[in-house]
């Protein structure tokens, strides 16, 4: 893929861990239209995954994953080994730093370091002119931007929205994890979203008062909370004050998978006259 740039021609990428779905392809649609050629890896990550976690059972659809990359016309498909991206003897990580700290850090120890170590190896053998990323993954997103800035890798970042079903559930590969009962529960984090943008528009200025409602509502539709939390979009530091724009990260389990969403709020500033 390196060729490309050699030839003068640019590269969008896409990384992904497969088990592809519309928010995926919406990313490899963006790269079609900025850049001259896409390409998508698909590589499971041992690295992210807690020795509690679901790396054995993450759903692997090859065929059904290439199937719809050929449709979408995908330039290259890489699916590197794991000699390939991590060879005998590899030994260094990339430290993601404070902003792991918060949100999905405090319970998934480790996580982030293996996202930009893996993210670092494979922009190294990419080597692309784009990367683009989901905001449903809003803190991994950030702190790959960050990694890309603080490392001087030679690639801009795109982030790009939320693609939801059409009833607001954020698409996700464990969603194919849910039964139809776990799904309808699942709904509570978006409608969670809603509610808080609602409340937010109408003047509700109180961040610790909202959280303790939107606590309840996720409780309430049968979801098992593992975070509520108000942070800067920007630096992902937590809020304890209403801003102009602020992030609500939501994160629990549905049955016995986590889920997560995100919304970016905007504060009521009062009516124009």
């Amino acid at each position: 893929m390196a060729q490309e740039r050699r030839k003068g021609r640019t590269l969008g990428f896409i990384p992904t861990m497969g088990a592809l779905h519309p928010g995926h392809l919406s990313l490899v649609r963006a790269a079609r239209r900025e850049n001259d050629r896409v390409a998508v890896s698909i590589f499971v990550n041992p690295l992210q995954f807690g020795p509690s976690e679901d790396f054995r059972r993450y759903p692997r659809p090859a065929a059904r994953d290439r199937r719809l990359l050929e449709q979408e016309k995908t330039d290259y498909l890489f699916l590197p080994s794991p000699r390939a991206v991590y060879p005998a003897g590899f030994q260094t990580t990339v430290e993601p730093g404070a902003m792991a700290e918060g949100l999905c850090g405090r319970f998934r120890p480790g996580h982030f370091k293996g996202v930009t170590t893996v993210v670092a190896r494979l922009f190294l053998l990419a080597a692309p002119d784009r990367a683009y990323f989901g905001a449903k993954d809003f803190q991994q997103a950030k702190i790959l931007g960050r990694m890309v800035r603080d490392l001087g890798f030679n690639l801009k970042m795109r982030i790009l929205p939320i693609v939801r079903e059409a009833d607001g559930l954020a698409m996700s590969s464990r969603n194919a994890y849910l039964t139809a009962e776990e799904r309808r529960r699942a709904l509570g984090f978006s409608q969670a979203l809603a509610l808080a943008r609602r409340r937010m528009g109408e003047g509700g200025q109180n961040l610790a008062a909202l959280k303790r409602v939107l606590v309840s509502y996720l409780i309430r539709q049968g979801i098992q909370v593992q975070y509520v939390e108000w942070a800067d979009p920007e630096t992902l530091e937590p809020l304890k004050a209403s801003r102009p724009r602020m992030l609500l990260a939501l994160a629990g389990y549905v049955g016995k998978t986590r889920l997560i969403d995100n919304a970016i709020i905007t504060a009521f500033r009062g009516r124009k006259k």
